[in-house]
């Protein structure tokens, strides 16, 4: 695929744009990829110049062309049981407690095409026998691409992923689907009802009245330059409740960041 070129003017616009919008910090270095991107949503307008496409974004009363910029620059990899070491922990040492509660509130932020909130959802209904006993769960899984949203609630993947579910669970809540030519399967509907998906912002201000037993908020501040992390890790201990847990990525780290959570190990951290 041949794209157009896009001079370090332009560059600088959208990256400034996409930062502004949703924290993600775009480093020279990405130039080629922000391309690739955007470039499929040109082809698809018949647009072959990137500032002709930047005035599209800057006059769409709309703002669907911005959702579907922010779409196209968000970063969709998940999987089920990604980091299982996290879905141990939750297993051994939080769940057990949760199972004396009445209400269990859960946050999957940033939770792609939905894998991590089904993941959750199975592995917490496991660990309760299969049935929530007349409990009020809900499980909350929120992210900026619409496209992924529709998926997620969709609960609909390709066969394949099934390797990654261990085999009591997805006997159990995951049903392959003949229509597709047994390519796809679909979560179940006990699982559907657990959770809400929801669009939003994680540097905007949240929408939200309650707060979680734990937050996942993996493989996000990646993304994020140091201020944006701080003001991120600072909004969500504010929803964690007291003794519950912030799940990062393994690849992230809140040492060398003003926070008040307690380390408890490498990327799970506790609100004290």
């Amino acid at each position: 695929m041949l794209l157009p070129q896009m001079d370090d003017s332009e560059f600088e616009d959208f990256r400034k744009l996409i930062h502004e919008s949703i924290g993600i910090s775009l480093s020279l270095q990405k130039k080629q990829l922000l391309m690739t991107r955007l470039y499929r949503r040109m082809h698809q307008l018949g647009i072959n110049s990137y500032g002709e496409y930047w005035e599209r974004v800057l006059n769409d009363e709309t703002g669907l062309e911005m959702v579907l910029l922010l779409n196209a620059v968000s970063t969709n990899k998940t999987d089920f049981f990604r980091e299982s070491d996290h879905f141990t922990f939750l297993k051994h040492e939080v769940y057990p407690h949760l199972q004396k509660q009445q209400m269990i509130r859960i946050w999957s932020c940033a939770c792609s095409s939905g894998e991590e909130a089904y993941t959750i959802a199975m592995t917490l209904l496991d660990t309760f026998g299969g049935v929530l006993g007349g409990r009020d769960v809900k499980i909350l899984a929120t992210d900026i691409s619409t496209g992924m949203l529709d998926q997620a609630e969709l609960g609909r993947y390709p066969v394949n992923q099934l390797t990654l579910i261990p085999e009591v669970l997805r006997n159990r809540y995951c049903q392959i689907l003949p229509e597709n030519n047994d390519e796809m399967f679909e979560v179940s509907n006990q699982l559907k009802t657990m959770i809400r998906f929801r669009r939003l912002n994680l540097i905007q201000e949240y929408p939200l009245r309650t707060q979680f037993d734990f937050i996942m908020c993996r493989n996000v501040m990646i993304y994020f330059d140091r201020d944006d992390q701080e003001k991120l890790i600072e909004r969500l201990s504010s929803y964690i409740k007291p003794g519950g847990y912030l799940f990062v990525g393994h690849s992230e780290s809140l040492i060398g960041l003003q926070n008040s959570l307690k380390y408890l190990q490498s990327s799970i951290y506790q609100r004290i």
